[in-house]
């Protein structure tokens, strides 16, 4: 735990992998891999695109250290002789990521099949960076998807990340909140994300504080001296509907200050009843203006069915079936070789064939071209860099754009990044353009070359 951006983030296999490319004297062969994913997470029809910040940290920073390498000469067969070759491991203590990278910007829509990072450089490199690549950008889409969703069913009310004591362990709990703020949430509860991150804060308060009390109204009192106008209570400690009422009492004496009850947060039970006669009582004593915040395992299905009922909720706190990505647990992303350099350093292009058919690759060193009409996203087409597009007719009339970037090449950054903010604001933009749309399963096309291409390599 003590480095997470260590090259040592791999698999074993990738490690032995390598070895024995040194080994066989290909190394430094130039190589393409491509990163990309089968299916669209919870029977969806996009996916956005996030964690590429993550990639970038760590190959900025990518370097064996001497403790790496000490680990790695420790390591043996069955207790028996060195896993690995002395001379090799020198090898990795004074290499340096020289890769070339093209891939899709944060906060974009992507589909199955296409290319999402395209790595070119030493095979031995490409290979051993197999594992992060696909953990870093998988997990952060996956959870920036769920964070739409929500987001989506939210409709116009604010919804907040409140994941962090359920993420999958500190990295995941991180990674999540700075995902789900691209996906959509206006704030997150955890402070190490937004410090990190820039993500806005927010909190309500715990059941803990209402039972350090005598009873729950003075807790509602001791919170308002300390909150003042900022003050949420949590009205479900002990009987909801009581809660409301010492809520109303607090509020009123906040407003003899010339100050005003924020919000309240109901936490449990019959979140569209108690919706319901919370509003009704809060109304009648005059606090229209007090939000009611709920939270409880919510997820795109609750809100959506809240929402269609008219719960008069005003923000919504979204926690564990978010950051654990509830319903679809990990996205089906994948990274495989596509193409070597031969001996007349000719790119010789590769396929894996399955008889499963959805795991026979699609070929090429390849580019994805989407296609519009005004806002409206129409059409991808991938195809092959070096066999080039076949320009379509129907097509022609419409703008274009080519999704992957360039990030690093030979292992310097020549990428600027967005703020966190942009990118946000980018995935709003393309999500909400989605939806109004309708469409229900996006077209992707393969180029006509690259169809050829295909069925040639696999006779």
């Amino acid at each position: 735990m003590n480095n997470l951006l260590s090259p040592l983030l791999t698999d074993q296999y990738e490690l032995i992998m390598a070895h024995g490319y040194w080994q066989q004297g290909k190394a430094e062969q130039a190589a393409v891999f491509q990163l990309f994913f089968r299916t669209n997470p919870f029977a969806g029809n996009y996916t956005v695109a996030c964690g590429l910040t993550h990639i970038i940290d760590f190959l900025t920073n990518f370097k064996f250290t001497s403790s790496d390498i000490a680990y790695l000469e420790k390591l043996t067969h069955d207790k028996s002789y060195p896993l690995f070759n002395k001379q090799f491991l020198t090898y990795l203590e004074q290499l340096h990521f020289s890769c070339s990278i093209d891939a899709v910007p944060e906060g974009s829509l992507i589909f199955p099949q296409e290319p999402v990072l395209v790595i070119k450089g030493p095979l031995l490199q490409c290979q051993i960076l197999e594992s992060a690549l696909i953990n870093m950008m998988a997990f952060s889409s996956l959870i920036a998807t769920k964070a739409s969703r929500i987001c989506a069913a939210a409709k116009n009310s604010p919804v907040l990340e409140f994941g962090l004591r359920r993420a999958q362990g500190p990295n995941g709990a991180v990674m999540a909140s700075r995902a789900a703020y691209i996906g959509g949430c206006d704030a997150t509860s955890n402070a190490l994300a937004g410090k990190e991150f820039d993500i806005p804060i927010r909190g309500t308060m715990g059941h803990s504080w209402v039972m350090a009390f005598p009873d729950e109204l003075s807790a509602f009192q001791a919170f308002a001296e300390v909150m003042k106008e900022q003050t949420v209570l949590l009205v479900d400690t002990y009987n909801t509907i009581q809660g409301i009422k010492n809520a109303i009492i607090v509020g009123t004496e906040l407003r003899r200050r010339k100050l005003d009850l924020l919000g309240i947060r109901l936490d449990s039970g019959d979140l569209y009843k108690l919706s319901k006669k919370a509003r009704k009582m809060l109304d009648k004593a005059g606090f229209n203006n007090t939000k009611i915040f709920v939270s409880g395992d919510l997820d795109e299905y609750k809100i959506k069915n809240l929402k269609a009922k008219k719960a008069p909720i005003n923000a919504w706190c979204a926690g564990t079936r978010l950051t654990t990505a509830h319903g679809d647990p990990a996205l089906n992303m994948v990274y495989k070789l596509m193409a070597l350099h031969d001996s007349d350093n000719q790119w010789d292009y590769k396929i894996k064939i399955s008889a499963q058919t959805s795991k026979t690759l699609i070929p090429g060193i390849q580019q994805v071209r989407r296609f519009y009409v005004n806002d409206k996203i129409v059409q991808d087409v991938i195809y092959d860099t070096e066999l080039k597009i076949k320009e379509s007719k129907n097509l022609k009339q419409c703008a274009s754009k080519h999704m992957l970037v360039p990030i690093f090449r030979e292992g310097k950054l020549v990428y600027k990044e967005p703020s966190i903010h942009d990118i946000r604001t980018q995935a709003i933009a393309a999500v909400n353009n989605f939806i109004k749309y309708k469409i229900k399963k996006y077209p992707v096309m393969l180029d006509d070359n690259l169809t050829a291409l295909q069925k040639k390599l696999m006779r």
